[in-house]
Formats: C-alpha cells, sequence, structure tokens
C-alpha cells in the first residue's frame, strides 16, 4: 500500500484541489447547494476558516487556515466528501468501492499544499479566483458565481474586472 506524504502543520494554511472521480460531469455545480450545506456542517463540527475557495464542475480548489494546534484537514475532508456523497442518488460502483464505503464520486485522493508566505497565498488565491476562465468556464472571473472572488471584491480586496480582457494570464497563478 502506498504511504503519502502529507505535511501536518498544526495551525497552518493550505491550498487543497479535490476532483470527482469522472471530470466528465458537473456533479458539483448541479448539487451546490448540497456541498455547501455539508461544508458548512463540517466547518461547525470542526472549525476553520476558508480564505478561498472556487467550486468548479468537476473539482473545486480550496485555502483553509485550521486551528492552532489541529492539522487535521484529512478528517474533513472525509467528513465533507462523504456528506456530499450520501446526499445524491446511489450510483452503481465495483467491489473495491463497496469495500472502502465509496460510491464512485470523488477520486480517493486530493492535491494538498502548504502555504508558505504571503507571496505564496497570493498566487494560490488568484489562481483559484482565475480557475473557471482558465478552464473556458466564463470568460470574466466576476461572472463564475461560485467563488470566493466575490467576497473580495465586497471587501474591496479586489476589483470587479480583477483579470479582465487583456489580463496577464500566463503563468502569474500558481498550484
Amino acid at each position: 500500500m502506498s504511504h503519502y506524504r502529507r505535511d501536518h502543520t498544526p495551525g497552518g494554511i493550505y491550498f487543497f484541489t479535490v476532483a470527482l472521480e469522472h471530470r466528465d460531469t458537473g456533479l458539483l455545480v448541479e448539487h451546490v447547494d448540497h456541498l455547501r450545506t455539508v461544508y458548512q456542517r463540517v466547518q461547525k463540527q470542526l472549525p476553520f476558516r476558508t480564505i478561498a475557495i472556487c467550486v468548479l464542475p468537476n473539482h473545486l480548489h480550496s485555502i483553509w487556515q485550521l486551528p492552532e494546534g489541529d492539522a487535521n484537514y484529512p478528517q474533513r475532508w472525509s467528513l465533507i466528501k462523504s456528506g456530499f456523497s450520501r446526499l445524491l442518488l446511489p450510483v452503481e460502483h465495483t467491489s473495491s468501492k463497496t469495500r472502502r464505503r465509496e460510491k464512485g464520486i470523488w477520486q480517493r485522493r486530493y492535491w494538498e499544499h502548504r502555504i508558505r508566505d504571503e507571496n505564496d497565498l497570493a498566487r494560490h488565491v488568484d489562481y483559484i479566483h482565475f480557475n473557471p476562465v482558465k478552464h473556458g468556464l466564463t470568460p470574466f472571473v466576476c461572472d463564475w458565481p461560485w467563488s470566493s472572488f466575490h467576497r473580495y471584491v465586497a471587501r474591496g480586496w479586489l476589483p470587479e474586472d480583477w483579470a479582465g480582457e487583456g489580463a496577464d494570464t500566463e503563468g502569474r497563478y500558481g498550484e
């Protein structure tokens, strides 16, 4: 069995990419209310601060800050993924998935990166907010409804036309 090396820094700030198993689906935006409900329930049960988030049809990106002394993001993601899956209609799945109590909705693993400094954080926030444009889902960041970008605009942290036409989109945003 593979041993995945993950950073578990208590109170750390982490960037995540969590994807559906089948990338040709739009489940996350089709059922964004279910995702939001489960996400908020887990956030109340095991607190963390969401610095940035963007939900796309088949994956999501987020940046979390964990509480002081807490590094247990795997449990939080497990609860979010399983809670969301339980709210959807049953789907057929393999015996391997049955043994692991999986519905075959999510990829088993996810990408995690501990944010190292303010510059790293800024690049990852930009990456998250620009992602719908990168994937051709919308021509303008401000037009994608499932993004913390709108919270950043409301707080005056970013202009509404951020990364609009003529924006530098080559290599500026990094995963």
